[in-house]
């Protein structure tokens, strides 16, 4: 039987959103498993990283964690650029804040990568008796935007795991499935096929 070789994908991933939405505590419940009441501000942007093992691929995600300040706001290209997905965050007890996410929607359909997995994320739903944006809102703007879209909360670890498992089956199913190493290609001279390294 024929063993299918692993995918092995690393992955840029950049979160973006205003600030005080959760993208930090979104981030640190997935790679550390935590969560702090109160988080400090992220100056610039934090950098983690996290390993996902699916059954068709392995994923290493390098996740840029993003200040929501406004000051930092013209420093996001440097880190979305090259990015294979993107996470918007916004806080449902804000609608300010759903607001500026479809401004960062916007931003990554002008200059991200058009095959960029983007996912819309509706944090802190452990606040719902606080709710300003409904649930159905948040969603149909995704789907009008062609984006994923998943309620979160880094408090309760609510779909936490569930999004970023989506997201690397996405990435998976995208990838193309070659093995490793140097590329070989065929050439065929006086009947003979040979193999070659790399290009001609």
């Amino acid at each position: 039987m024929e063993t299918r070789r692993n995918k092995n994908i690393q992955a840029k991933l950049v979160l973006l959103g205003d600030m005080g939405t959760g993208k930090t505590s979104l981030v640190l419940r997935f790679v550390k498993g935590q969560f702090f009441d109160f988080q400090e501000p992220t100056i610039g942007a934090a950098f983690f990283t996290q390993v996902l093992s699916l059954n068709e691929a392995t994923i290493k995600f390098d996740i840029w964690d993003t200040a929501g300040q406004e000051r930092y706001h013209s420093l996001a290209p440097m880190y979305y650029r090259g990015a294979a997905a993107a996470i918007v965050v916004y806080d449902i007890t804000s609608k300010d804040s759903f607001e500026r996410a479809k401004k960062w929607v916007q931003q990554l359909q002008r200059q991200g990568n058009p095959n960029l997995v983007t996912v819309l994320v509706a944090n802190k739903a452990d606040l719902d008796s606080e709710r300003k944006v409904d649930s159905e809102e948040g969603d149909q703007y995704a789907k009008e935007n062609s984006l994923l879209f998943f309620e979160t909360s880094a408090k309760t670890a609510q779909n936490i795991n569930e999004l970023f498992y989506e997201i690397a089956k996405r990435l998976a199913s995208a990838a193309p499935a070659q093995p490793g190493g140097m590329k070989l290609r065929n050439r065929t001279e006086g009947g003979v096929t040979r193999l070659f390294c790399c290009s001609s």
